[in-house]
C-alpha cells in the first residue's frame, strides 16, 4: 500500500499550500513542488520575524518573486508579533517547536478553509531548522486540522536555493527571524545555554 506521500505524488493535479517563511528559501521548494506536478500556491504568516521592518523586508521580497514566478499568494492580515511572544515566553531557548507550531498550525487551518488537500512549508529546505521536529510539528498540526502535511527533505536543494536568490536578486536576511535568533546571531550567545534550558 503507497504511503500518503506517495498517494499524493500518483494524483494528477495536486493542489498544495506552501507555507514560505521568506523568498530565497522558496525559490527551489517551488521549483520541486512543481516539478512533482504540484498546483503550488504560497501562504505567508510569520509572526516571528522581528522587527517590524524585518518582517516588510522579507514580505515585499516574497511578494516580488511570487509575482516574477506567477505564483499565487496569500498573505495574513496584520503583524501577529504579541501572540509569538506569547507563545514562547518563559521557555525562550526551546522556543522552535512553539514558533513551528504556530506557523504551521494557522497554515494548515488556511489549507482547510481554501479547499487545499495538503500543505508543507519551505523550512524544510533548510539546514539551520530543526528538521525532525519540523516533521514532527507538521504531522501533529496536520491530524488536528484534517489535513495532509507533505513531507520531503529540500535540504538537498540548499546550496542551488542561494544560487536562485542571488539570481533573482532577492533580500537576503542574515538570522532565522525572531530577535532571540538575531541576539544569537549578532550577540554570538546561546541562550538555550544561558537559560539552563535542555
Amino acid at each position: 500500500m503507497p504511503s500518503s506521500n506517495e498517494a499524493l505524488r500518483q494524483e494528477s493535479v495536486k493542489k498544495i499550500l506552501l507555507h514560505t517563511c521568506c523568498a530565497p528559501c522558496a525559490t527551489y521548494t517551488v521549483n520541486r513542488l512543481r516539478e512533482m506536478g504540484f498546483d503550488v500556491t504560497a501562504y505567508w504568516y510569520n509572526p516571528n520575524i522581528h522587527p517590524f521592518t524585518e518582517h516588510r523586508n522579507r514580505l515585499d521580497s516574497m511578494r516580488a518573486f511570487a509575482q516574477t514566478i506567477d505564483l499565487p499568494l496569500i498573505v495574513a492580515e496584520g503583524y501577529d508579533m504579541i501572540s509569538y511572544f506569547r507563545a514562547v515566553v518563559g521557555h525562550e531557548g526551546e522556543r522552535c517547536g512553539d514558533c513551528f507550531r504556530m506557523r504551521l498550525d494557522r497554515t494548515a487551518a488556511v489549507a482547510v478553509e481554501n479547499g487545499f488537500p495538503s500543505f508543507t512549508t519551505t523550512l524544510l529546505i533548510s539546514p539551520y531548522q530543526k528538521h525532525d521536529l519540523l516533521r514532527e510539528v507538521g504531522e501533529e498540526v496536520a491530524k488536528q486540522n484534517e489535513v495532509e502535511f507533505y513531507y520531503q527533505d529540500f535540504r538537498t536543494g540548499f546550496r542551488e536555493s542561494q544560487q536562485l536568490s542571488r539570481e533573482f536578486d532577492l533580500y537576503h536576511q542574515k538570522y532565522c527571524g525572531c530577535v532571540y535568533s538575531e541576539w544569537e546571531r549578532f550577540g554570538k550567545i546561546d541562550i538555550a545555554k544561558m537559560l539552563g534550558s535542555t
